[in-house]
């Protein structure tokens, strides 16, 4: 009797032992879980993660730029920038409209001055048979016809006149003809030059022939056998020239 007593009383304390045991475990196992949990929540409350931390900052940030003032400055400067863009955009068509300008003007210009070029050109054949016409009479012929003129007590008939008479006449029109031509042209600023004694320049100067002079420098033109022409300061005609050949 005593023996049984003593085993239930042993495994009665043994259950009662073991479920304090589990019961204390249970408990301490729930407060430490219930300690991490509280920490976690302290963490993210007083601390977030820096990613989080950032992009806070960036909207606070934003919230704070975001102003009527803001906007109204950006305004300002973009309409700043169109503003100078425009006026240097006005200013290369302005610029480039004053070219224009000035280029039509001078084109036109040219056109005027230069309209007569090639009829010109063709009056100079003209003007050159007339002056080698001039140049076929002498000098002593015409002095002749000046020593055999009829006095004035002698016959007004045309039969009364000499050759020489007749000859200095017609020299006296064709000289007088070439003399008017010449001005015509010099009214178009058409202007003859003689180059003869200058420095050969193949610019505006045509070379017929070269023949050694002693006693002149080489390259110099010693005979102009076609006068040359310019129009303003376009050479409309090289001069016809023969050159001083060099001899060394």
């Amino acid at each position: 009797m005593n023996a049984a007593y003593v085993r239930l009383a042993f495994r009665s304390s043994t259950a009662s032992l073991s479920s304090r045991t589990i019961g204390r475990s249970s408990r301490d196992t729930l407060l430490s879980y219930g300690r991490r949990i509280v920490g976690t929540r302290q963490y993210s409350d007083d601390k977030a993660p820096p990613a989080e931390a950032d992009a806070g900052k960036e909207e606070e940030t934003d919230k704070t730029e975001i102003t009527p003032e803001t906007e109204l400055l950006k305004t300002i400067k973009a309409k700043e920038a169109e503003t100078t863009d425009l006026k240097s955009r006005l200013q290369y068509l302005q610029a480039d409209f004053l070219n224009l300008q000035r280029n039509a003007s001078r084109e036109k210009e040219q056109q005027r001055d230069f309209a007569i070029t090639r009829f010109a050109g063709d009056l100079l054949e003209t003007v050159d048979v007339l002056a080698l016409a001039l140049k076929s009479v002498p000098e002593d012929v015409l002095a002749q016809a000046d020593s055999s003129s009829p006095d004035s007590s002698g016959s007004s008939s045309p039969n009364s006149k000499s050759v020489q008479t007749y000859l200095k006449e017609l020299h006296q029109g064709v000289d007088m003809t070439h003399r008017l031509l010449l001005s015509t042209l010099f009214k178009y600023h058409v202007k003859p030059f003689d180059p003869t004694g200058d420095k050969f320049d193949p610019n505006q100067h045509e070379a017929m022939y070269q023949a050694p002079i002693p006693g002149k420098e080489p390259g110099t033109i010693l005979e102009c056998q076609k006068t040359g022409y310019m129009i303003k300061d376009r050479l409309l005609r090289a001069a016809q020239v023969g050159v001083v050949q060099d001899t060394s």
